[in-house]
């Protein structure tokens, strides 16, 4: 109909009626009004876009292959953890003033074998059942640990009877409405006191293909990307937690591993299938930290002094910046 109008009004003398553009240059999934055809119109269009990229992913491949050796070396996919910013605190191995300050401060007592860990693992008052059976099974992670259920008794009262019973580290779990949101770690009798937030809870009976029952062995400890002085305490507090001399024949392992600040939790038992073979089996629960500070000393929420506090506003300006 636009063509029959157009040609009548170049044959009536008039100028040629201009060609409807249907979709402008610049138009974009977003602007379809339509919510069910906007939908399918993405879908088709990310299928699009998979195809390309494979396409371009076979013929770098069918191009490598035909050069041969003289291909040249893969690229490095660029990550946020390898363009990470550089921080000034990283911890050189072979630093003297690092070495120094670890055979000096508050776990050393630990690390020469002088001390034995001894855990209290309690909660907020009055939890829930989720929060009960998670302290139960972190009990049954780390070994001589003993579950305490608060029952109104304040923090500062717990302390001193910790230190009177020679406890070396106090465990506190918190919840929100009826899941554990919160993890406080403290260090007897000195300090420090790391405040986690925690998150992604796991229970062994949610773990799909979940391995038989933690054994009463000493686990092996595995750290994992706690590069900076801040994150080198914070790891030194986790490792305090466990017995020295692990127990290889249990085959159990701990893990605590940090990527982008956050410490994923995960304990394993692993099983040697060959000499080049090994299966490894989740045994749970899994759960995730990030922290939110560290105190010098023991808890005291009123006049603690902090060495470390995260201030969103203030220290999350990159992507690219972490701080453990």
């Amino acid at each position: 109909a636009m063509a029959e109008n157009g040609g009548g009004a170049a044959e009536r003398g008039g100028p040629p009626a201009p060609q409807r553009v249907l979709f402008p240059p610049t138009f974009s999934v977003s602007e379809i009004k339509n919510k069910q055809r906007r939908h399918f119109m993405f879908l088709r269009w990310k299928q699009q876009q998979r195809k390309e990229k494979l396409a371009a992913k076979k013929k770098r491949r069918k191009e490598r292959e035909a050069l041969g050796d003289k291909a040249p070396p893969k690229a490095v996919p660029k990550t946020i953890e390898n363009q990470r910013v550089y921080d000034e605190t990283t911890v050189d191995p072979n630093d003297e003033e690092v070495a120094f300050d670890e055979a000096t401060d508050e776990f050393a007592p630990y690390f020469n074998r002088q001390t034995v860990p001894k855990i209290l693992i309690t909660t907020s008052d009055r939890p829930r059942g989720r929060t009960v059976r998670f302290c139960e099974q972190l009990a049954t992670v780390i070994p001589n640990s003993h579950v305490y259920y608060r029952r109104g008794l304040a923090l500062k009262r717990i302390i001193p009877q910790c230190i009177a019973r020679d406890f070396t580290d106090l465990i506190v779990i918190n919840e929100d409405r009826k899941i554990p949101n919160g993890l406080v770690l403290s260090h007897m009798p000195d300090g420090p006191t790391a405040h986690f937030r925690m998150s992604s809870v796991r229970l062994r009976k949610e773990i799909k293909r979940k391995g038989k029952e933690p054994t009463e062995h000493v686990p092996e400890v595995i750290l994992n990307n706690f590069t900076t002085r801040l994150g080198h305490s914070v790891g030194r507090m986790f490792a305090s937690l466990f017995p020295h001399d692990p127990q290889f024949t249990g085959r159990q392992v701990a893990t605590f591993h940090n990527q982008r600040d956050y410490i994923f939790f995960r304990f394993h038992r692993y099983i040697f299938k060959s000499e080049k073979k090994v299966g490894i089996q989740e045994l749970g629960p899994r759960f995730t930290l990030k922290l939110r500070s560290l105190q010098k000393g023991t808890f005291d929420s009123k006049f603690g002094e902090y060495e470390w506090i995260h201030k969103r506003r203030e220290m999350d300006t990159s992507r690219r910046k972490f701080h453990l």
